[in-house]
């Protein structure tokens, strides 16, 4: 494999539901490629979580996400993991204000410490909206927060990811916006504990150049979500995504963590997520 680009750099500017049958889950494991399979919560909220980790084993996934710590022994019971626990700020209210870290540092490193004792791996943050702030203050920001919390993660063996979310379509305002200010985040923190979370759909709509994004900054990403692009549905040829090469190109990098499956299906749910696994799997 060909030594990877460095990391683009910020420039001056950065700046319906399902129905879910009440029968026994019988679905046939997908095969599994070189990272990891995990499904996210909040896609099916008509399903109760024993129900949808029952599935979620019998698919051959590892992982259900975006859970809080009393929901994290559910899993336990059917092997899962949880690999993106949720963090303890949202999303329009994160690290990129001063004001908020009094709050926020020593509530996130006791969501980390409960992490590293259930053995998760990651835990979820956010820049906040920009609520007139400029990138460059939320940047630096957003870096002195991190700061005050990275020492009890790398202690702790968990990463924590801050999210890349689209500002046009689902996030109006959301700061961490594009790849490169994420990336730059990541540079002035300067800890393997600190990662991106990449949303395949968020930044389709932000900035495409998926596959070249992915390759040139796998160095600075931690996780990945999927979802089809219009729409956030099954990432199927209904959208403008081709995943099968999306993820060849994330397994090119050597990526060995978790790609997590967040779309919400307009069809049976279950066969849904089967297909997608399936997709995902190079």
């Amino acid at each position: 494999m060909q030594a990877l680009a460095k990391p683009i750099r910020v420039n001056e500017r950065f700046g319906s539901k399902a129905s879910f049958p009440d029968q026994e889950i019988s679905l046939m494991p997908a095969q599994s490629g070189s990272f990891r399979h995990s499904v996210c919560r909040w896609c099916y909220p008509d399903l109760p979580l024993e129900k949808l980790a029952q599935a979620a084993s019998g698919l051959g996934l590892d992982s259900i996400e975006l859970l809080d710590p009393p929901d994290w022994p559910v899993l336990a019971k059917y092997g899962l993991t949880c690999a993106m626990a949720n963090g303890t700020m949202t999303i329009q209210d994160g690290l990129n204000r001063l004001e908020n870290h009094a709050r926020q540092v020593p509530t996130m490193i006791e969501r980390i410490k409960a992490c590293a004792a259930a053995g998760l791996p990651n835990v979820i943050c956010f820049s906040g909206n920009r609520a007139g702030l400029a990138d460059e203050a939320g940047l630096a920001n957003c870096a002195t927060g991190l700061r005050q919390i990275i020492g009890a993660a790398e202690k702790a063996g968990v990463t924590v990811c801050m999210e890349l979310l689209n500002s046009k379509v689902d996030h109006l305002d959301y700061m961490c916006d594009h790849t490169a200010w994420g990336v730059e985040l990541c540079q002035r923190v300067g800890s393997e504990r600190f990662k991106l979370l990449y949303d395949i759909y968020h930044m389709q709509i932000m900035e495409g150049d998926v596959i070249r994004t992915i390759h040139d900054n796998c160095a600075c990403i931690g996780h990945y979500h999927t979802g089809g692009v219009p729409g956030r549905h099954e990432i199927n040829e209904t959208q403008e995504l081709h995943y099968p090469a999306i993820m060849h190109a994330i397994r090119a990098t050597g990526f060995t963590g978790f790609v997590g499956q967040e779309f919400i299906p307009t069809r049976d749910p279950l066969a849904s997520l089967r297909a997608a696994v399936k997709l995902c799997s190079p």
